[in-house]
């Protein structure tokens, strides 16, 4: 079991920003910037490309008001997306806010928020949707 599907079974907490019956989206605990949301359908399929098409294309249709929400909430150019799927073995994307393709540098240095300040951020986000 990864650690996504103890979040989805509320095994652990999380900064959640949507769900519904597929998918869950939640803050990054450890963000690139601050507004990064993890997309996660609730299928515990480790790549990306092995989820079913259905479920691929639903998904791009969850993240996409949660994309908006981020460019409204967060000083950006765009809300990027990219899919790495290295660090958890389960099929996930990452929305986050980017004013340069370096934004999208997963070998830069983390942000390590607080929990009072992953609060604020959900709170910013949550309230663009």
């Amino acid at each position: 079991m990864t650690v996504f599907t103890r979040i989805i079974n509320g095994e652990i907490p999380c900064h959640k920003i949507a769900e519904n019956e597929k998918f869950i989206a939640f803050l990054d605990i450890e963000p690139l910037v601050q507004g990064h949301v993890l997309v996660v359908p609730k299928l515990e399929i480790n790549k990306i490309f092995d989820v079913p098409d259905d479920y691929l294309a639903e998904m791009l249709v969850f993240a996409k008001p949660i994309a908006h929400a981020i460019e409204k909430a967060f000083d950006c150019n765009r809300c990027g997306i990219s899919v790495i799927g290295l660090e958890v073995p389960h099929a996930h994307m990452h929305l986050i806010p980017i004013n340069s393709a370096n934004d999208l540098n997963f070998t830069r240095a983390k942000l390590h928020p607080s929990m009072d300040e992953l609060k604020k951020v959900q709170d910013k986000i949550c309230g663009q949707l």
